[in-house]
């Protein structure tokens, strides 16, 4: 589906510094590298409350509930510097989404039903989950468009230098 991905990936494993440079296009291939992490990390939270679209019993005991990832930004301040430098966006934390209830449908043949023949589904929209995976598709492959235009400017500046 996205050719040279893994290429991207591997790229990115070997190339990002521990502490980013200030400004330049070093920061903008940080920048760009942190997205696709953050949207894989997001994508791969989606594509688990999909499995899980019909899990009526986890360990807890409850119907499986849905997980959504919460993203910051990510700042570096620099003494020689009067103003922070963007250093991409990270996963803060992966919660459960409480705001929203089980599904409860009547169905007394189900195993999981309660007394009153009830099943309790998880709170997992196939809808809203398939829009959100295609808007995090697209956020992951800006990024790595990004990655790449970034990647070949520097080569371009490079090569001018000869």
């Amino acid at each position: 589906m996205f050719r040279g991905v893994s290429l991207v990936f591997f790229i990115f494993s070997f190339s990002w510094a521990a502490t980013p440079k200030p400004g330049g296009l070093d920061n903008a291939l940080d920048i760009s590298r942190s997205g696709v992490i953050a949207q894989k990390t997001k994508m791969n939270i989606i594509a688990e409350n999909i499995a899980n679209v019909d899990t009526t019993k986890t360990e807890t005991g409850l119907p499986y509930r849905r997980k959504q990832a919460v993203m910051r930004q990510v700042e570096y301040f620099y003494k020689n510097y009067r103003r922070n430098l963007l250093g991409g966006v990270e996963v803060a934390r992966i919660e459960e989404d409480e705001a929203s209830d089980f599904k409860k449908v009547f169905d007394p043949s189900h195993p999981d039903a309660d007394a009153s023949g009830f099943v309790y589904y998880p709170n997992v929209d196939l809808t809203r989950e398939m829009v959100e995976l295609s808007r995090t598709n697209g956020s992951y492959e800006a990024n790595v468009v990004v990655f790449n235009t970034t990647k070949q400017m520097m080569q371009t500046s490079l090569e001018i230098g000869r």
